[in-house]
């Protein structure tokens, strides 16, 4: 394959875009991050798209770990894509400057809004509004493939550099600090069977069974999957969860993650 897409997702936004993308080169083959990370990774591809949804203003730590473990030419083709609800924070500024301490120029980095899934300050926004920004994506994602086919140099989507200076120094001296120890605030109600779909879906191994119901272990991305694909609905977070409703990519399955 031409172009390798890898990609972080909890929830299905990512996976979702990564195969809308895949479908538009042609060439283009898709793998998990989560799979990979594990692994020794050498690319022989000659486009590299780097596709993950933004955390608190940044880029999921499990992503930093993985780039800094990816062994790349410097004449590569390389691009990002991240997804958010509302704003990209830095997260493009800083993948940027990661590669650049890598000696790798980005070639592209794109940002796609796309529904949210942080359950403690919101529930899912209604249907409709998801559909439109689904349409959205499609259309954006037909806009730049023919540009990362032709591995045109464009533009980085990103703010103004003292914003995103800013905004970096918060999320790296404040935010991921204390983002593996978030999961303190999980817990089940009453309907938690011991399903164990929490434990499965988990993209980082941090959550284990004990006596038929779910401990976490303080490696947490706060990617929310054990939140938002636990079928009882049972698993919350903090007191806002109870009664919210939950958000899954409707074109991704269980499955896509427990397989």
């Amino acid at each position: 394959m031409k172009t390798t897409l890898f990609y972080f997702s909890g929830t299905g936004n990512c996976l979702k875009l990564s195969r809308d993308l895949a479908g538009e080169l042609k060439d283009a083959s898709i793998v998990s991050i989560p799979d990979a990370i594990n692994s020794d990774i050498e690319i022989s591809s000659e486009c590299i798209g780097i596709i993950f949804p933004v955390y608190c203003f940044g880029v999921p730590l499990i992503v930093t770990e993985f780039i800094n473990k990816l062994k790349l030419d410097k004449e590569k083709y390389v691009f990002v894509i991240a997804t958010f609800g509302g704003w990209a924070g830095s997260a493009i500024a800083q993948i940027e400057k990661q590669f650049k301490n890598k000696g790798i120029m980005l070639s592209a980095g794109y940002g796609f809004v796309m529904p949210g899934n942080y359950t403690p300050f919101y529930g899912a926004i209604p249907t409709d509004k998801q559909n439109k920004m689904f349409d959205k994506e499609i259309k954006k994602i037909k806009k730049i493939a023919p540009l990362i086919r032709e591995r045109k140099v464009s533009r980085l989507e990103k703010n103004l550099p003292f914003i995103d200076f800013l905004v970096t120094r918060l999320f790296k001296k404040i935010i991921a600090p204390r983002l593996h120890n978030e999961d303190k605030g999980f817990w089940v109600d009453s309907r938690c069977n011991g399903c164990g779909v929490c434990v499965k879906v988990c993209p980082v191994n941090n959550i284990e069974l004990r006596d038929g119901k779910p401990v976490w272990l303080h490696k947490c991305e706060q990617c929310f999957a054990c939140l938002q694909w636990c079928p009882q609905e049972a698993l919350q977070c903090g007191k806002n969860t109870p009664g919210r409703k939950r958000y899954k990519n409707p074109e991704v399955t269980l499955q896509d993650f427990t397989e």
